[in-house]
């Protein structure tokens, strides 16, 4: 079989790996220092002087990978003692094996984009454990939160269609039912543009009312392959004897209004019987600026329920019901915030693609998931899709994500070449999105 091509990598210069590590990322790890430094008077009056001191040392620690970043510095191994530690030191041995004797030890611009962009975000987590009192602070709590507050009139739009769709939905006929499905996947596709790892962790909250959006923005799906999971589930419906049997997984991408189009998408599945289970998969650490926590899983629920508009209350109430009833699930697992390709995770992980395997679709929300479901790697625009997952075959999947990579695999011959004539830049401004679907068969 023919070698895999190579990585994406910042020593492309002026390519978006490259324009990521040397402008977004820097600005990221500005924006955490910020955000230490402007509660030191809260850490003060919690904590008194071991706050004060924690934030000093949280903030040169965080400076001091700034730095290395930004010099090209080798990257170093982990001194904490998390669950990871060691996985994580050994991959940089792997990356250090790759290398000849010439090119010294792998550096930021010069190693894997995938593996350094992770390892930017497992520094940051590794600078705040190592500061007690302090040491489960978020610093990108607030650029969630801000992002969910700016979206509450778009949440809001979303929380009455879905009541209202709720409240007729014994009366949809078979096509009607697919229309509604296609439309709610189209929304937390449309979600994904939400990403404040993309924006540098400026406001990126949906501020639009998406639902009557959607026809204007169908050109820009490049790939859409929802004929496929409908053709899955509604067989689902019509072979299995007991609706029970269906069980959904999605792995989250962005906390805030994203993971509120998941949520209703989540809710319409149950409520249509298309799915008996929903299986939710976040991240264990604060992640990529915006990503889904259990802790914002279970607060955007909150906020949901506590905001003050009757249909969003009732949205909140009956999610948090889910939860209770255990038709929905929340699960985190330390494979998501490790810098292997999802190929790896039968041997790095047996336990998660196992529970995987259970599954009867995975979706896999957003652009980090699909950079590591496809390896990060230069692929043909023509590749098949199947092809690129490298035997990550664990249930039917589909990968749902705006575009914010120079990754994209299973386009029509000519296509690319089009969209690059009229767009130079549409692989990475997130205004292109896919439905990308993959069966193990």
């Amino acid at each position: 079989m023919a070698e895999p091509p190579a990585f994406l990598s910042a020593q492309d210069v002026g390519s978006f790996a490259y324009l990521t590590m040397k402008d977004r990322a820097p600005q990221i790890l500005t924006k955490a220092i910020d955000t230490l430094h402007r509660h030191k008077n809260e850490f003060f009056e919690k904590h008194g002087e071991k706050g004060m001191e924690a934030e000093k040392k949280a903030i040169s620690l965080l400076s001091k990978l700034r730095n290395e970043l930004q010099t090209d510095k080798p990257i170093n191994p982990l001194v904490d003692k998390c669950i990871d530690t060691d996985i994580w030191n050994q991959y940089l041995e792997y990356q250090q094996s790759l290398l000849s004797e010439s090119d010294g030890k792998p550096s930021w611009f010069h190693s894997p984009w995938l593996f350094v962009e992770c390892y930017m975000y497992r520094r940051i987590h590794e600078a705040i454990i190592q500061c007690p009192p302090i040491d489960d602070f978020d610093v990108f709590r607030e650029c969630k939160d801000k992002n969910f507050f700016e979206s509450q009139e778009s949440i809001s739009i979303l929380c009455t269609h879905l009541q209202q769709l709720t409240r007729s939905i014994e009366d949809l006929d078979e096509n009607q039912l697919k229309s509604e499905f296609f439309k709610l996947l189209q929304i937390s596709l449309w979600g994904n543009k939400c990403d404040l790892s993309l924006s540098g962790g400026k406001s990126s909250s949906q501020k639009t009312d998406v639902v009557s959006s959607l026809e204007d923005l169908k050109p820009f799906i490049v790939v859409n392959e929802l004929e496929h999971l409908w053709t899955l589930l509604s067989r689902y419906r019509k072979t299995r004897a007991k609706a029970s049997a269906v069980r959904m997984d999605i792995v989250l991408d962005n906390s805030g209004f994203e993971l509120v189009t998941d949520l209703v998408l989540a809710d319409f599945l149950l409520s249509s019987k298309l799915a008996a289970e929903i299986h939710f998969h976040g991240k264990t650490i604060p992640w990529f600026v915006s990503d889904t926590t259990l802790h914002d899983f279970s607060w955007v629920i909150e906020q949901v329920k506590h905001c003050g508009d009757k249909l969003m209350f009732q949205c909140g109430v009956g999610w948090e019901n889910h939860v209770k009833m255990g038709r929905w699930a929340y699960h985190d697992h330390v494979f998501w915030t490790l810098p292997h390709a999802y190929c790896s995770m039968p041997q790095v992980a047996p336990d998660l693609y196992a529970e995987l395997q259970k599954s009867c679709l995975i979706l896999f929300k957003g652009d980090l998931n699909y950079r590591k479901l496809t390896g990060d790697r230069k692929w043909e625009f023509t590749t098949p899709f199947h092809q690129a997952l490298e035997g990550f075959h664990p249930a039917p999947l589909c990968s749902i994500r705006t575009l914010k990579a120079e990754v994209q695999v299973g386009l029509q011959p000519g296509q690319a070449e089009q969209l690059t004539a009229s767009e130079p830049n549409w692989l990475t401004t997130g205004k292109y999105g896919i439905f990308q679907f993959d069966s193990p068969l």
